[in-house]
């Protein structure tokens, strides 16, 4: 789960760390009391889960409360990278001397964590990172010792901390490192860590990660998850256990396993280039049991987006052999009845293809087209979304 800024500040005030929450508001007419409550001069920020808001405009400094409401009733509502903006962050204007940047994280490929810290921090660290990669300290992390005094020390020395700094760095350090490991999350990250004008250092912004398989210890994480931002359609595979995420795009996808559904994400948008463009509608991976209940649950979810028009079946037997999944569609189809009103493009293979394909062709549905290859079925599939 990916956490708003506010939400990771709440996080790291929790653990220790240096930081002004400031008030989240959801109604411009809010944000002068607001503003009045911070000292009147305020940096209005948009709240979303993605970055580059201060150069979409999702992020502005307001001089006095009326002009912080003015500001606001600007951002709310903007669409940032695809993200409406519901709500906005109202913090106290920073005296800034110095900005850094800071981070821990899973490193998936080393299966280990890795800090990745820099004195040249801020809004362009990706420049500076690509520009300048020797301004970029990169320290693995062993997950059996953690972030210990001498791991402190080398991560200090590796960023070149300025002196005046080094014992408030010492202690940022030690404090974000217990937000990550306490919290179970697999990034957390501070851009800009910030030297005031009086010389201590605050986590100006914050964004974290938190690990899923780790919920069953932290009840408290469920409070993070807003229910009014994820799409609904999303929200209603989630409630059915399906692994499901939205796209934009006309070629609804349902297949088995992970590995397969993006390849078939690839291969319809390959295929989509001859048909108008023609793109993947979303990633839905039913996993290995493809029963008449699963693949019912998939495709009244799919069915349900008004932006698909077909929909690609690409399914693999193996636990679950194609003779099962093939029964699993053409039950789902009997149960969902007029709502299943949209072309089936279905490719079988693998364990016990022939009977599965047997059972498809005697049910003869009028929506469903039988094709013998990814290649093809993708290619029938962006086809009938672009008729």
């Amino acid at each position: 789960m990916d956490l708003m800024e506010y939400q990771a500040k709440e996080l790291f005030a929790k653990h220790g760390v240096p930081v002004t929450v400031g008030t989240v508001i959801t109604d411009a007419a809010d944000a002068e009391s607001a503003a009045e409550a911070h000292g009147g001069k305020v940096v209005v920020k948009a709240q979303v889960k993605t970055g580059g808001r201060g150069k979409a405009g999702g992020v502005k400094l307001a001089n006095n409360p009326q002009e912080a409401a003015e500001k606001a009733g600007e951002i709310l509502g903007m669409d940032i990278k695809g993200h409406t903006v519901h709500r906005v962050l109202i913090a106290p204007a920073a005296e800034i001397a110095e900005e850094y940047y800071f981070s821990f994280l899973l490193d998936r490929a080393n299966r280990n964590y890795l800090c990745i810290a820099s004195i040249e921090g801020g809004v362009e660290i990706e420049v500076t990172a690509k520009e300048k990669p020797d301004a970029v300290a990169k320290v693995a992390i062993d997950p059996q010792t953690g972030v210990d005094d001498a791991k402190v020390d080398e991560i200090i020395e590796a960023t070149r901390f300025p002196e005046d700094v080094r014992d408030l760095a010492r202690d940022m350090i030690k404090k974000l490192w217990k937000v990550f490991v306490e919290e179970d999350a697999t990034l957390v990250e501070v851009n800009p860590l910030v030297k005031l004008g009086d010389g201590s250092l605050e986590a100006l912004d914050g964004k974290v990660s938190l690990d899923g398989n780790a919920d069953f210890r932290h009840e408290d994480h469920a409070g993070f998850e807003l229910v009014e931002d994820v799409d609904p359609l999303e929200l209603a595979a989630a409630e059915k256990d399906l692994n499901y995420v939205k796209l934009d795009g006309a070629v609804g996808i349902i297949g088995n396993g992970a590995g397969l559904v993006m390849s078939t994400l690839d291969v319809v948008a390959y295929a989509g280039e001859a048909h108008g463009g023609v793109k993947p509608a979303n990633f839905l991976d039913i996993g290995g049991g493809a029963s008449a209940q699963v693949m019912t649950d998939g495709l009244h979810i799919i069915l349900g987006d008004d932006q698909v028009k077909s929909v690609f079946v690409n399914v693999f037997g193996g636990i679950t052999a194609c003779d099962a999944v093939a029964n699993g569609i053409v039950g789902a189809l009997d149960a969902l009845g007029d709502e299943a009103n949209k072309p089936l493009v279905v490719r079988l293979d693998g364990n016990n293809v022939e009977e599965g394909r047997r059972i498809l062709d005697e049910a003869d549905h009028p929506l469903v087209t039988i094709m013998d290859t990814m290649d093809g079925a993708a290619d029938k599939a962006a086809e009938l979304a672009n008729a």
